[in-house]
């Protein structure tokens, strides 16, 4: 086997997810954009039913963060996830997520956000088409803390796939 590569170990955005305002559908699952505009309130061209019609767009759910590594876990458990199958907007590569915590910040391109609280499983994910109405409430406790974090924006700017993501 050969040696791993510098780049192979920086914590980065291996995908960035988003998905616009349709009236007939929820917002799962987003689909990969290789740039984006970062801003107070979200990414753009990013809308979440959740946030905007239950949270009053609350800007401390501005962005859901999502470690790939916790998707290989659950991959390994038998659920087929995919990077932005659980509505999470950017997908990382490098900090699993029990390293998250409240409060902290990093830098992700040229923005900083900052970890606001993680974000609970709910109904919605039952839309993904190997969940369903009959796997929902497990799902739902397979995913316990292990849903993703919710973030706000505190430097807004432009986040592109492959840019570092580290403490601030």
């Amino acid at each position: 086997m050969g040696k791993l590569t510098p780049k192979i170990l920086m914590k980065n955005i291996v995908q960035i997810n988003i998905k616009p305002k349709i009236l007939s559908e929820h917002g799962l699952p987003k689909t990969p954009v290789t740039s984006v505009t970062l801003s107070k309130s979200g990414l753009e061209g990013d809308y979440n039913n959740f946030r905007t019609l239950k949270k009053d767009q609350n800007p401390d759910m501005a962005v859901l963060v999502y470690p790939i590594e916790t998707i290989h876990e659950l991959n390994n458990e038998g659920w087929p996830i995919m990077p932005g199958d659980l509505g999470e907007n950017f997908t990382l590569f490098g900090i699993p997520h029990s390293h998250f915590s409240h409060n902290q910040q990093y830098q992700i391109g040229e923005c900083i956000i900052e970890i606001s609280f993680e974000c609970d499983p709910c109904r919605n994910l039952s839309v993904l088409p190997y969940i369903g109405e009959t796997k929902i409430n497990e799902f739902i406790k397979t995913l316990m803390q292990r849903r993703g974090w919710y973030a706000r924006v505190i430097k807004e700017g432009v986040v592109s796939t492959g840019d570092k993501f580290h403490i601030h």
